[in-house]
């Protein structure tokens, strides 16, 4: 059964049976807003380029990055399933997804922080039915959605963080708005998160 986190909320990432889960997919959906006025009829709607990122920490300091132009971690690990320009047509599924196999991420590797920004520069005013979901692959069951929901100024999202727990992992939703294009813009306001 799926957990609908809010900002700041964690949840354990074990199995109902006590067992850890071994591999989760990051999924990442969303729509361009409809545009409103005659100028919108003349013009269509918006495609709006969201993009993913994974940013690999290891005691605070950046260990690797998983985003459109680097789809996989060094070690194999976390893997982008691929870019994805425009975003969905409303059907509820993943625009992008990031996939890790937790039993495979090296030891030193403590926290994963998962980050989405406007590459081009659309305001989440534009956006809607943005989420980001937790999955486990394994099964394919929901384990936790948060939505990105209230629009804003802002170009980016710190969405979401996965970080060892004694000889687990929990998921921390963050939801913090940030202004930025690309995961480097988004460091400064992922940093108070580490």
């Amino acid at each position: 059964m799926s957990v609908d986190l809010s900002k700041g909320q964690q949840i354990s990432l074990t199995k109902s049976d006590g067992s850890s889960l071994t591999s989760v997919r990051m999924g990442l959906g969303w729509q361009a807003a409809p545009r409103k006025g005659f100028l919108a009829k003349l013009t269509g709607g918006s495609e709006i380029d969201l993009d993913a990122s994974a940013v690999l920490f290891t005691s605070g300091r950046i260990a690797d990055v998983i985003f459109f132009q680097h789809l996989t971690s060094d070690d194999g690990s976390v893997r982008h399933t691929g870019d994805n320009l425009t975003g969905g047509a409303g059907a509820g599924g993943d625009d992008e997804a990031i996939l890790v196999d937790l039993a495979r991420v090296p030891a030193h590797i403590d926290q994963i922080v998962f980050t989405v920004n406007s590459f081009t520069g659309q305001t989440f005013t534009q956006v809607q039915n943005a989420f980001c979901r937790l999955v486990d692959e394994t099964t394919g069951t929901e384990l936790a959605r948060y939505t990105l929901t209230g629009g804003g100024n802002h170009t980016a999202q710190i969405m979401a963080k996965v970080h060892r727990s004694g000889s687990g992992w929990q998921m921390k939703a963050i939801g913090e708005p940030a202004v930025g294009r690309t995961f480097q813009d988004l460091l400064p306001s992922i940093s108070p998160h580490l």
